[in-house]
């Protein structure tokens, strides 16, 4: 009897130790609960300290090439809005082209003001290729994504030997040439703008279309529809970058290296071998000359080209 009575008793304070355990434990549970989720409200908190999206104050007046931008018009500030919303909050792009505006800008600018473009044309150039040597899809080529028919037609020697829609300077001719002729043609720097997208035929079918006169009287597709308020935001970030939350050092800029240009009427069967006798290399020679597209020149008919070599001391 003794024995049965101390095995229920062993067996009540076993049953009352395990329920306090788990009492405890369960305590526990809850403790390190609210302590993770503390810790998660304080991470949370920190976070949005630390990192903030604002919308973007627009300015007040907008031009493009001295000619007005509506803002009164409520579909044009939405798209206005747009296009600095998308490339203040593309931060890495944001911060190359300023580098790379410091680099060519000097090169293109002096061009345009000698053909009596606007000087905001440049940005033009940089919505088109990002003040790069870039290929579309569609075959335009170069910082001014020059189509080959239209290079052709402009004066530019295009082919698989020699492509001067690579050539900066003469590529920059060729457009202000294309651009001068769509102002005489629509009246309006703006409309130019768009043309430089849409081609002439294609803005002019739909000024007759719409029976207006202005860009921002247009139903446009997507693309020509945003050309200029693209080219209306990069002006103003690249402008004033800082207002736009950019900080760029000009030390941190990319700069145009000077070069010395070297007159060729003649073939040039390795382009190679006629960098080394210039004391530069292949690569160097290339980066300097990107129009020159196979390792010689093809020049039977004896044509005068200027290959830049770029001056001493930027490569040792």
């Amino acid at each position: 009897m003794k024995k049965i009575l101390l095995g229920a008793l062993i067996a009540i304070i076993f049953i009352f130790t395990i329920s306090a355990i788990q009492q405890g434990g369960g305590a526990s549970t809850s403790k390190n609960t609210n302590a993770l989720e503390t810790s998660e409200n304080d991470g949370l908190e920190k976070r949005v300290k630390d990192y903030n999206v604002y919308s973007v104050k627009l300015p007040k007046k907008l031009d493009f090439a001295g000619e007005a931008v509506p803002l009164d018009q409520p579909d044009i500030k939405e798209r206005v809005d747009r296009e600095f919303l998308v490339n203040t909050y593309w931060q890495s792009n944001g911060i190359l082209l300023i580098k790379r505006a410091q680099k060519y800008f000097p090169v293109i600018e002096p061009i345009l003001k000698k053909n009596g473009v606007p000087d905001d044309f440049k940005y033009l150039a940089v919505i088109e290729s990002g003040l790069q040597n870039v290929t579309s899809p569609a075959g335009a080529r170069g910082f001014w994504q020059i189509m080959p028919k239209t290079g052709r037609e402009l004066g530019l020697e295009v082919n698989s030997n020699v492509d001067e829609r690579y050539h900066l300077e003469m590529a920059t001719q060729a457009a202000c040439d294309y651009l001068k002729e769509s102002k005489e043609k629509f009246g309006s720097w703006t409309l130019a703008g768009a043309a430089y997208n849409a081609g002439n035929g294609g803005i002019n079918k739909q000024l007759e279309a719409q029976g207006v006169e202005s860009y921002y009287d247009l139903l446009l597709g997507d693309e020509t529809g945003r050309y200029v308020f693209r080219i209306l935001a990069i002006k103003e970030i690249l402008k004033n970058p800082k207002n736009f939350g950019f900080n760029v050092d000009a030390s941190h800029g990319y700069d145009f290296v000077p070069t010395t240009k070297v007159l060729v009427d003649y073939e040039v069967d390795d382009l190679s071998a006629f960098a080394k006798a210039n004391d530069i290399n292949y690569k160097i020679l290339k980066i300097h000359n990107p129009w020159l597209r196979e390792p010689k020149l093809n020049n039977k008919t004896k044509k005068e080209y200027q290959i830049a070599i770029p001056k001493a001391g930027y490569y040792d």
